[in-house]
């Protein structure tokens, strides 16, 4: 269709990005220095971006464009809400409880085969550190997982991987608030624990249960074997 629109001359301009902060429907971005009219749909032919011009670079010209898609505008500006309100929240706090949005590829389902029933690994009760009884028989001989409360959620396999074979102790030192070292050692020290595993996940505040667990290990006064896994917060296990 035939209709009025915005004309940028990228010789008069300077890519001072008025224009673009001017334009409520977001129709301009700069790009390598100049700004352009990226999304023809987006623009209303109102010129809000003319007068911020300082180099007279914009004017109006009638020519063939696609409509003013109002409904493409409304979404867009959505979006932009959306990410704006996720980059500042909890801007400057701890890294670990900064809200992100994760986006996982979906597996491919087999047509001919049929689901598989996912089974629990879990094989000891309370699992929380904080609950957890000092001494039984449940660690005799056990290999320890300890582990922080979020890697469950994060890493899709994390019965198969982590609980399956293992006695299995959680928690979170940031929400609980308490050093789980002397709750750990005990349990090391009087039981005959064969290995400990410790997952955590990327975020510093989860160190903390590491530190724990290390000086659990030590203040124990046994040699075990032990080692440290961390999950990334899209669910990968990290180098």
């Amino acid at each position: 269709m035939i209709r009025k629109i915005i004309h940028i001359d990228e010789e008069k301009c300077n890519g001072c990005g008025l224009c673009a902060t001017a334009c409520h429907e977001g129709a301009i971005d700069i790009i390598n220095g100049k700004a352009k009219l990226v999304r023809e749909n987006f623009c209303d032919g109102f010129g809000d971006c003319l007068p911020g011009c300082p180099t007279g670079a914009i004017t109006f010209e009638e020519r063939e464009a696609p409509a003013y898609d109002e409904a493409a505008v409304q979404e867009n500006k959505k979006k932009k809400e959306l990410q704006e309100k996720m980059k500042h929240l909890h801007e400057g706090g701890c890294p670990g409880s900064r809200m992100r949005m994760l986006e996982q590829p979906e597996a491919a389902e087999s047509v001919a085969s049929a689901p598989v029933q996912p089974v629990s690994r879990l094989r000891n009760w309370p699992v929380q550190i904080k609950l957890a009884p000092v001494h039984a028989p449940y660690f005799e001989g056990a290999k320890l997982l300890i582990a922080a409360d979020c890697t469950a959620y994060a890493y899709a396999s994390f019965h198969e991987k982590f609980i399956k074979g293992h006695v299995t102790l959680i928690g979170c030192p940031k929400l609980d608030s308490v050093d789980y070292s002397e709750k750990l050692t005990e349990i090391i020290r009087r039981n005959d624990i064969q290995s400990v595993t410790i997952v955590r996940m990327e975020v510093p505040c989860c160190g903390g249960l590491e530190m724990a667990a290390k000086k659990a290990l030590q203040d124990s006064g046994k040699f075990i074997p032990w080692q440290v896994a961390t999950i990334s917060i899209d669910g990968r296990i990290l180098d």
